[in-house]
């Protein structure tokens, strides 16, 4: 009977051992570097802000976190490397609402479904965009802008950084809230697309706002309508289009998101100090540099974004009939 309850109280042990130790190796995180993958190129605003919380998250947490750059197919790449690790906190993503959000509609097929296998961990500032014309064009607003190509829809074309990018996608949400058939000309990115406005080859553009400030600061580009919630902070005087009466909301978003099944006390971890590391007066004038606005939140309220924005998108992208492949 001794040896039979001897057994018992063995096996006991066995047993509470074998559950605590997931608890302990969380309540322990992290003991070893962590990897923040990047999905895009190492050198644009993504990768500059993963750098910032990397080395945030270093000096809090006493391990270091590894941007890991995985560029390609519109984020697709890198954010499906998240989706497939280890649920164990040592990788995580930053990723934007293209791949998080858009891509599902854009792409005939997708390596990860986003809904199911990433877990939202925090959101970390969202970067508008924002239509801007050529000071010569006759048009001191984007309200006045729509009225002209109502007028004389030959006379004016509007370029955008590529099919399927945000500038595109809120130019066909334009167009379907306002009504209004716009001629749009496809660039390969902000920089030629800039070069021609400037040089008044195109009347207007849609793009993010990072790459336009110093000239829209300068008077070289007239900013019709930032098209976020509220208005710029680095560019106050530009009204949101939502002021015009004109009902649209586009923004690049970034998110820190990790695998499906990532325990919720790393995830809860995770939020709290990212949420800390941008949320300063240091953290939102870093983070302005590069055209962003902080905008922090619980994993909650990063899931009910995606979910939004993918009711927005899905609605744009069918009804134009936008695609990628």
């Amino acid at each position: 009977m001794k040896r039979r309850t001897f057994k018992m109280a063995v096996a006991a042990l066995v047993a509470g051992l074998a559950v605590g130790a997931p608890a302990l190796a969380q309540s322990n995180w992290p003991n070893k570097p962590v990897r923040i993958l990047v999905p895009f190129p190492a050198g644009g605003s993504t990768d500059l802000v993963a750098r910032y919380i990397a080395q945030g998250l270093s000096d809090k947490l006493g391990q270091q976190f590894i941007v890991d750059n995985r560029g390609g197919a519109g984020g697709n790449i890198g954010t499906d490397a998240v989706a497939k690790a280890a649920p164990d906190g040592y990788t995580i993503g930053l990723s934007t609402s293209g791949p998080l959000v858009n891509n599902k509609f854009l792409y005939k097929s997708m390596p990860f479904d986003a809904d199911k296998e990433l877990a939202p961990i925090a959101l970390v500032c969202e970067i508008p965009l924002v239509i801007m014309s050529n000071p010569k064009v006759p048009a001191k607003n984007l309200k006045e802008f729509v009225q002209l190509v109502k007028a004389k829809p030959q006379s004016y074309s509007v370029g955008q950084p590529g099919n399927g990018t945000i500038g595109h996608l809120a130019l066909e949400q334009l167009s379907l809230v306002s009504g209004t058939k716009f001629t749009t000309v496809p660039y390969r990115g902000d920089v030629p697309a800039m070069t021609d406005l400037l040089g008044g080859s195109i009347q207007a553009l849609s793009a993010p706002i990072t790459a336009f400030i110093p000239n829209l600061s300068a008077g070289k580009l007239n900013g019709l309508a930032v098209t976020s919630s509220a208005r710029y902070p680095g560019l106050p005087n530009i009204p949101t289009a939502r002021e015009q009466g004109i009902d649209m909301v586009a923004t690049v978003w970034f998110a820190v998101v990790g695998p499906a099944g990532t325990p919720p006390a790393i995830i809860e971890k995770l939020n709290s100090e990212i949420n800390a590391i941008v949320g300063t007066t240091y953290g939102k004038a870093k983070l302005q540099q590069y055209g962003a606005v902080v905008n922090t939140g619980t994993p909650d309220l990063l899931r009910k974004m995606m979910d939004e924005d993918s009711k927005r998108w899905q609605k744009v992208i069918s009804t134009a009939g936008v695609t990628i492949n």
